[in-house]
């Protein structure tokens, strides 16, 4: 039986840096006691096994620090596969992974609902790693060099406009955010809904039912920021611009779904108007995270060898310093470019450019 091991670092500098206390403590809190909760509420209800929602078993994990470790359930052996992170997902894939994000919401509402000083406590243990990097004149530093990476990608200069400053003004529009958030309709997020954090079953030589991984961003927080990351950092324009209000109907209407096992609606817990105005409110957060990504996700595996390495062994703040200074070229810098455009030309499309903030 294979399995999947994932080890902390001991180096005292690199786990400070990267946040590994905090990071590998919400993955252990996740799989020891949040996803098996929810699921118990499931099973309780009778849900059918095939809306059940999936999650890697965990035969054990140890949150003592700095020795941490979690022993997974090898995903791959039961058919799972992980898509190419260059390739942009098509319709079939997010709506299996939209409907993921739907029924893993669902369950915290489920969970507010009926033991809702259960939720609390569960949520007060996950740990907000984003919070912390939002105070840190460190990791601002670091991450404001990205700035003038991306605008060296794009060419027309209004697109460079539109970019200007997006990266470095994160962690300005994460603390209005959170200032803003209606806790009413916050959920335990998975926190990091990119392709490579998320499995599909292979059926038939079609993409099947998808398995979110790695839940060390995981956190209380609004559900729309799990599926705009989702779609954002892994469509393209013109998979979004034929389906993206198509996504949105099914996230609510399979919400909905997961709700009705408990006698509960979507209408009443968080409706449709609710989930559009979070979409127009959350955007510019996952506009610029889409932005800071495409500059490491659409690298060559060598470069990204390289990117990591370093965060390996000096932390986040000097994986971000790396990818501000070090240019891309070929079809790294041609990948990212049509991704970066195509994210501006979808929230122009949309209107979404008309709600972000002026912090300049």
């Amino acid at each position: 039986m294979k399995m999947i091991v994932k080890i902390a670092p001991t180096d005292e500098t690199v786990r400070k840096s990267g946040l590994t206390d905090y990071l590998f403590h919400n993955e252990h809190i996740m799989y020891t006691e949040v996803l098996p909760r929810l699921v118990s509420l499931q099973k309780a209800a009778g849900v059918p096994e095939e809306e059940h929602l999936r999650y890697a078993k965990c035969y054990g994990s140890l949150n003592e620090a700095p020795n941490e470790v979690i022993i997974l359930e090898d995903l791959k052996e039961s058919g799972h596969i992980m898509l190419d992170k260059y390739e942009p997902l098509q319709h079939d894939a997010i709506l299996n992974g939209t409907k993921s994000f739907a029924i893993f919401h669902s369950l915290s509402h489920v969970l507010k609902n009926k033991e809702p000083e259960t939720f609390n406590e569960l949520g007060s243990k996950l740990r907000h790693a984003w919070d912390l990097m939002c105070s840190s004149p460190e990791y601002i530093k670091s991450f404001a060099g990205l700035d003038d990476a991306v605008q060296s990608i794009v060419e027309d200069e209004t697109h460079k406009k539109v970019v200007k400053n997006r990266i470095s003004n994160m962690f300005k529009i994460t603390a209005k955010l959170a200032k803003e958030e209606n806790t009413k309709y916050s959920v335990i997020q998975h926190g990091d809904s990119w392709t490579n954090n998320i499995l599909f079953k292979h059926v038939d030589s079609r993409v099947g039912p998808a398995v979110m991984i790695d839940y060390q961003a995981s956190r209380k927080n609004n559900p729309m920021m799990d599926l705009l990351y989702f779609i954002f950092l892994c469509t393209d324009y013109e998979t979004r611009s034929k389906h993206f209000y198509n996504w949105l109907d099914y996230y609510h209407s399979e919400f909905d779904k997961s709700l009705s096992y408990f006698g509960l609606r979507a209408n009443d817990i968080y409706p449709r108007d609710q989930l559009d105005a979070d979409v127009k409110k959350y955007g510019e957060l996952v506009f610029s995270i889409a932005l800071m990504a495409s500059n490491l996700t659409e690298r060559d595996v060598n470069e990204t060898k390289e990117l990591i390495n370093n965060m390996e062994h000096s932390g986040i703040g000097e994986l971000m310093a790396t990818m501000g200074s070090t240019r891309m070229t070929g079809e790294t810098l041609k990948r990212a470019k049509n991704r970066i455009e195509g994210l501006i030309a979808t929230y122009t499309d949309f209107g979404m450019l008309d709600h972000f903030e002026n912090f300049d």
